[in-house]
Order: C-alpha cells, then sequence, then structure tokens
C-alpha cells in the first residue's frame, strides 16, 4: 500500500518551531525559573571524598549515571531525523534518558516514522519516551493508535503533554481540553508501560499534580515556567496584528511547581517527579533535586549545544552539567542522590 503524503501543515509546524528556537529570543521576558532565589547551605566538614560521590539513579527501570533526561523536542519532519540520532547518540554514551517530540505526525502519517524510530536503533539500553498531546487523546476510546506510538520506539514510557496555552495561540492550535482528565485515567490503566504527564513549559500547578495523582499518574513532569515560552514561540509565529504579547510570560515558575508538587508526597503516596523547564545548568539540577524532584530535563540548552558543535559539543555539556552536580552533592556532603534531595536550601533575602 503506498504511502500517504504527509499532511503538511504538522510537518511545517515541527520544522518551523525548532527553527525559532534556535534562531529567535523565545525565553520568558519577565519571569524566571524562581531557582536561582535558593542556594545551599555549604557544608566545611562533608566527611566523604569526591571519589565517593555517586550522582547514579534509575529510571523507568534503567540504570542512568545521572538524574538527567534531554527533554521531548523533535520529530516528525525531514530534518529531525538527523537531530533525533545525534541526541541519542550522546544519551547512549552518556547513560542519561531522552524523550522524544510529540509524535502526533507519526498518527497521521507514516512517511518519517524513522525520525523517531531512530532513537532507538541508535540507543537500545536507556529510557525512551514517547510523547502525545492531551488535545489528542481527549476523545481516545481505545488505547490501539497510541499503543502503536510507543511501539514505534520501543518506548519504556509515554509522555502526555497538558498545553492549552500553546494550543490557545497556536494560529492552527486545537484548544479542546474536555476529557483530558478522563483519557488520562483511562490510559494509565491501559497502557503496557507509565504513563508521565507533562506541560510543556507553563508548568503544572499543585492543584492539577493533585488531580493527576488522584486519576493514578504516577510520573509527573511540572516542566515550569522561566526558560522557553511555548507560549512566545505561537506569538512569533502569529499574525503581526494579533500577537497577544501579554500572555508571553504566563505560567507556574519551575521552581514553585516542584516544591508544590513534592508536597504532595505522603508515605503511602509516592510518585517520580521531574523538574523540568529553564534548567541549563548542573546547579540548576542540583536545586531542583534538593526541591524534591527525582529527575530533571532539558530540552533548548540540548537542542543549542548540540547546534553549536554536534554531539561533542553537547556530551561535553552533559559531562559538565553532571560534574558541577557532583560537586554541589560533595559541597553538600551528600554521597548519593537521596542524600540530596535531603539537603536544606535557603531562601535568599530580596534587596
Amino acid at each position: 500500500m503506498p504511502k500517504r503524503p504527509p499532511p503538511r501543515g504538522t510537518v511545517a509546524r515541527k520544522a518551523q518551531h525548532v527553527d525559532l528556537v534556535l534562531r529567535k529570543s523565545v525565553t520568558f521576558r519577565s519571569k524566571t525559573t524562581g531557582l536561582e532565589e535558593w542556594e545551599f547551605v555549604h557544608n566545611a566538614l562533608p566527611e566523604l571524598d569526591f571519589v565517593q560521590v555517586d550522582c547514579s539513579t534509575a529510571f523507568l527501570g534503567h540504570p542512568l549515571t545521572a538524574p538527567l533526561m534531554v527533554s521531548c523536542m523533535t520529530g516528525g519532519y525531514a530534518g529531525a531525523g538527523r537531530i533525533n540520532r545525534d541526541l541519542a547518540a550522546v544519551c547512549a554514551e552518556a547513560g542519561i534518558a531522552m524523550g522524544v517530540g510529540s509524535q502526533r505526525q507519526a498518527l497521521e502519517d507514516t512517511t518519517f516514522h524513522k525520525t523517531f524510530s531512530v532513537v532507538r536503533d541508535v540507543a537500545p539500553g536507556i529510557p525512551i519516551v514517547g510523547n502525545i498531546g492531551a488535545a489528542e487523546i481527549a476523545l481516545t476510546k481505545r488505547p490501539d493508535a497510541i499503543l502503536r506510538l510507543i511501539t514505534l520506539i520501543k518506548g519504556d514510557a509515554l509522555a502526555v503533554h497538558l498545553n492549552p496555552l500553546q494550543e490557545l495561540l497556536q494560529p492552527e492550535g486545537t484548544p479542546r481540553f474536555s476529557g483530558v482528565l478522563k483519557a488520562i485515567a483511562f490510559l494509565v490503566r491501559e497502557l503496557p508501560v507509565p504513563l508521565i504527564v507533562k506541560e510543556v513549559g507553563a508548568g503544572l500547578s499543585q492543584d492539577v499534580v493533585r488531580r493527576l495523582l488522584e486519576a493514578g499518574v504516577r510520573y509527573i513532569d511540572v516542566a515550569g515556567a522561566g526558560g522557553t515560552s511555548w507560549a512566545g514561540v505561537e506569538i512569533l509565529r502569529r499574525n503581526a496584528a494579533d500577537r497577544r504579547e501579554v500572555f508571553w510570560d504566563w505560567g507556574v515558575p519551575t521552581a514553585t511547581a516542584v516544591r508544590e508538587a513534592a508536597s504532595l508526597r505522603t508515605g503511602s503516596l509516592r510518585f517520580t517527579l521531574i523538574a523540568s523547564g529553564g534548567i541549563d545548568s548542573g546547579m540548576d539540577m542540583a536545586r531542583c533535586i534538593a526541591l524534591g524532584a527525582d529527575l530533571v530535563g532539558s530540552a533548548r540548552p540540548m537542542l543549542q549545544a548540540l547546534r553549536a558543535g554536534g554531539r561533542a559539543r553537547l556530551m561535553r555539556q552533559v559531562q559538565r552539567w553532571t560534574e558541577d552536580l557532583r560537586s554541589v552533592m560533595f559541597l553538600t556532603g551528600a554521597r548519593t542522590i537521596a542524600d540530596l534531595q535531603t539537603r536544606p536550601l535557603i531562601r535568599r533575602s530580596n534587596p
């Protein structure tokens, strides 16, 4: 059976998104992640050697050398295959996790399936996370199509991204979110792999996290505000006369989202908390973990490093972040990631 030509709208949009993220200033303008407000208590008597510091962890049944994931970014257009191949190669070499970009295009057409499946071809031993939008699952009655997306990448989990702000501002967006929570609960029950629910850079409030936990979700990625503004990306794609700039900085800052989500943990209710949204250093990673995260995700800085200097540049960045994380652990007397999660942070006073 011959392949149908790919829907031009989705393919063009995916390529345009990556282009804008790399070429334009699409970060938040007046809002930060809030992570810079927190600092560690220096421990001058750590009682361990630096070589004893171990920042390894586990995620989705795989060991990781550090609690880091290259977050969901791309796939579904011609140039995405090379990007995903390079990202996956670095993740495999570094021993960290990776998520693919939205697989909506893969539901529409098979032409660019390889841009997603190449990730598992290149990285057979790391956690790979699939990705689909909330608007696509809202009317899900059977899991068959979603299962095909997981099979395509031999995924260890599927991320459902909640992006009402992006869909609202996207020129061709579909801001239809009725029934999303019911669909999430359905997929939690029906899928053979864990379901991760995430935002895309506007953050998850404590109330939303609570409702997700009540629906059975046990993997939460807050994807807070302060890094890339996907509202900003879509605003740049809009007609100049209708930019709706007022929404550029909308969202819950990453530090706030992590703290509020972590506060919902109880003795009987445990879940994996992923911090993403504006993470651009090993220090940010350490702060997120001390605030309660188990894993940290980063997208745009990884793509920028890859573009600037290929796999070698990206590998150096991952290694530098990991070394800075280990240094923070040493300077706070934390031998393991679990230890770091108990280390106190002090909120800086406003001048």
